[in-house]
């Protein structure tokens, strides 16, 4: 309940993030290999593979179609699930519990599907030649790891003002930093069972994408990921006394979220350069695209209370006992 409207008003971001894909799809041919002449590709294995893989399911128009049905069940979602808690800030209103519960359900389960074949779309045919089957859970945590750390981020800077300062209680806070663990083990779970997988089956075809990324210096960036993307934040957030403190929790937020960019950079840049090196894009654009998000995400929520008093579950942070 306290984060809801940090929650929801990033959900609403979904509509500026329908725009802010149409390059990806005006530039498939420079991004994909299979977006191209396959007679242009040299590799005859790979071009062969292509073949099937194209007529069966990577294809420009399939992708497009795909997208076209990922965003409009997000932007669905976002649409109810913000049009019923918008109806919690009336007086008299209705309880829209079941509402939430009957939408929410099934809606977790047709994210956890979109989000990872769209993960597939976008991500993993980068490398038409490789595929595995747990890489859309692990996108699928780290986004999820993601909004919990952002939520704790806002949490703070809201923390020194009125409501929030009146209703955000260690107990509260101390369950957003279990959750962090959660995801943060979770992640680490899924990374290490896809290595040690393809480590196991030892297929050339599979090992080919970790080869990418343990030579020409992105080994060192898998080592920062595997100390300070879970090594350090798996200790310091065993610690109670931590997790209960806000201003101390949000540095290990933010450094989180900064591991969740070096995560996706290491996993998507090898494919475009065999060595570790950054231009000035990766800079400039990431927060060119953070800092228009941000600017909707303020704008979103202002729009609405932070919280929605006439919730039949506000009582829960309202009331003093609770405190």
């Amino acid at each position: 309940m306290v984060i809801r409207r940090i929650m929801g008003a990033a959900m609403r971001c979904i509509p500026l993030m329908t725009i802010l894909f149409l390059p990806i799809l005006f530039g498939l041919p420079y991004l994909y290999v299979w977006a191209r002449p396959l007679d242009n590709i040299s590799n005859p294995h790979l071009r062969e593979h292509l073949q099937d893989l194209t007529r069966s399911y990577l294809s420009a128009h399939g992708v497009i179609i795909r997208a076209v049905i990922y965003f409009a069940i997000w932007n669905l979602l976002s649409f109810l699930l913000t049009k019923w808690s918008r109806e919690q800030d009336q007086p008299g209103a209705r309880d829209n519990s079941s509402r939430f519960k009957a939408v929410s359900g099934p809606g977790l389960i047709l994210y956890a599907f979109t989000i990872s074949f769209a993960a597939i779309d976008w991500v993993m045919s980068i490398d038409p030649g490789w595929i595995s089957t747990i890489y859309g859970l692990i996108l699928l945590i780290g986004e999820v790891l993601s909004a919990m750390c952002f939520a704790v981020v806002v949490e703070r800077i809201l923390v020194n003002y009125k409501p929030m300062s009146d209703w955000l209680k260690p107990d509260y806070v101390q369950d957003h930093g279990k959750w962090m663990l959660t995801f943060v083990m979770v992640w680490a779970y899924f990374s290490f069972s896809q290595w040690l997988i393809i480590w196991a089956g030892n297929l050339p075809d599979e090992i080919t994408w970790y080869m990418k990324r343990l030579q020409g210096g992105w080994a060192a960036v898998w080592l920062v990921l595997a100390v300070f993307g879970f090594a350090v934040p798996f200790v310091i957030l065993l610690s109670r006394p931590f997790k209960r403190n806000i201003r101390k929790l949000v540095w290990l937020a933010v450094l989180l979220m900064i591991m969740r960019y070096v995560d996706l950079f290491w996993i998507i840049e090898p494919n475009f350069s065999p060595t570790l090196s950054l231009t000035w894009a990766d800079v400039v654009i990431p927060v060119a695209m953070g800092g228009l998000w941000l600017w909707f995400f303020f704008r979103n929520l202002a729009s609405l209370p932070l919280l929605p008093v006439y919730d039949a579950d506000a009582k829960e942070v309202l009331e003093p006992a609770h405190g």
